[in-house]
């Protein structure tokens, strides 16, 4: 699955990676994959442009620290954050719905005929 597809739920998957805790953003790129089978194999010029964009948001907050003698940033959830993808959440689930009245025939209502 190519990052095109994501458009407009890679910050929801995101914030529900860091919402598992603070991670490191080779870790969050590890567990997209993970998570999802393989299918979310996002290369780095996706996922971390998208970190900062949450970061300037104050969805998300970062903090440098030495693992294994290399210099990673980390980042985790903040209050907003946890908000911001509770919103996601229902949001999703309501175009998921919406969209399956169309695309699943087993959850199209059915038409008198």
């Amino acid at each position: 699955m190519n990052a095109q597809a994501l458009h407009g739920h890679l910050d929801a998957l995101l914030l529900a990676v860091l919402e598992r805790g603070a991670q490191h953003g080779y870790a969050i790129i590890e567990a997209l994959r993970a998570r999802s089978d393989g299918q979310l194999d996002l290369p780095t010029g996706t996922v971390y442009p998208a970190l900062r964009r949450l970061e300037r948001a104050g969805y998300v907050a970062s903090a440098w620290s030495t693992v294994n003698g290399r210099e990673r940033r980390t980042y985790e959830l903040t209050d907003a954050g946890r908000r911001a993808l509770a919103d996601q959440r229902s949001g999703w689930r309501e175009f998921s719905a919406t969209v399956g009245r169309f695309l699943d025939p087993d959850t199209a209502p059915k038409t008198a005929g």
